[in-house]
């Protein structure tokens, strides 16, 4: 009834009801099988794939930021490793080209040997720029004893004379410059001549007479009478010889013993060569 003493106080009765109960549950415990803990468990059985779900994601984001990191790793390890490849390599062109000037140092001592004259040696380190004329530039000057009119070797023959020098530099004038000039004869015919350059390139024996018995394939070599040059250099090979038309020498074409452009060391005598009677007599 509306008017009755339980009805008035329902909601009061109702929550110390409810109290009286959680503190019996609390005070026994809920046991497996009971209605109070039906809940509980189907709770359990809905979080359960959520949770194995879950668990899945987390062991594959878990794979993927360990296989990332791995990658990474590899990554680094690949950088480093094609750094030292790149190390190693250049070590390894470093010392090939340590033994490649060792060797044609060596080479140019022997010529210093056999000359039996004082001589130095120097390091290539230009060329001229402009083409007018055929000149090197070395890394040695005055101060390694260097002085103009100094005849320049290679272990392949003759390179040219110096014209210039500075404290720590020199300029070489090749034997093919069209202003170049020395004393040279055929090694197996004895005729001498002039070798000097072209302007347009090239290297020729002039004022060789025209009864000379030359032929190509002869070899030219310096006859030390200009006083710069020893006796004996090797200069080059005859290319070609046209005794064709007017005049009294013979028109000969030389193919220089040198490659000039790819000279990077060469040997500078640095006291004249002795007497011709002297050479000769040695």
């Amino acid at each position: 009834m509306r008017g009755t003493f339980l009805w008035r106080n329902r909601v009061l009765l109702t929550s110390g009801a409810l109290l009286i109960l959680s503190l019996h549950l609390i005070s026994t415990g809920v046991h497996p099988g009971d209605f109070a803990a039906r809940p509980t468990s189907i709770f359990l059985e809905i979080i359960r794939p959520i949770d194995a779900g879950f668990k899945h994601l987390s062991a594959g984001a878990s794979g993927i930021v360990n296989d990332y990191l791995a990658l990474v790793h590899v990554r680094e390890e690949n950088v480093h490793l094609r750094i030292e490849l790149a190390r190693v390599k250049s070590d390894r062109a470093r010392l090939a080209e340590l033994e490649t000037e060792n060797r044609h140092l060596s080479e140019l001592l022997e010529l210093r040997d056999v000359l039996g004259l004082n001589a130095v040696a120097a390091n290539v380190i230009g060329s001229d720029a402009t083409g007018v004329s055929h000149t090197l530039i070395l890394a040695s000057g005055e101060s390694n004893g260097l002085r103009p009119g100094m005849a320049v070797l290679s272990n392949q023959g003759v390179v040219g004379k110096i014209i210039a020098v500075s404290p720590h530099a020199a300029r070489v004038l090749l034997i093919d410059d069209h202003n170049s000039a020395l004393d040279g004869f055929d090694q197996r015919s004895r005729a001498r001549g002039i070798v000097a350059g072209l302007v347009d390139d090239g290297l020729i024996l002039k004022y060789t007479d025209r009864s000379e018995d030359i032929r190509a394939g002869d070899t030219i070599v310096t006859s030390g009478l200009d006083g710069i040059f020893p006796r004996g250099l090797l200069v080059g090979t005859i290319k070609y010889v046209h005794r064709e038309g007017p005049g009294l020498f013979l028109n000969v074409s030389i193919a220089p013993a040198v490659e000039f452009r790819g000279l990077e060391q060469v040997l500078i005598v640095t006291q004249p060569p002795p007497h011709i009677d002297d050479q000769v007599k040695g």
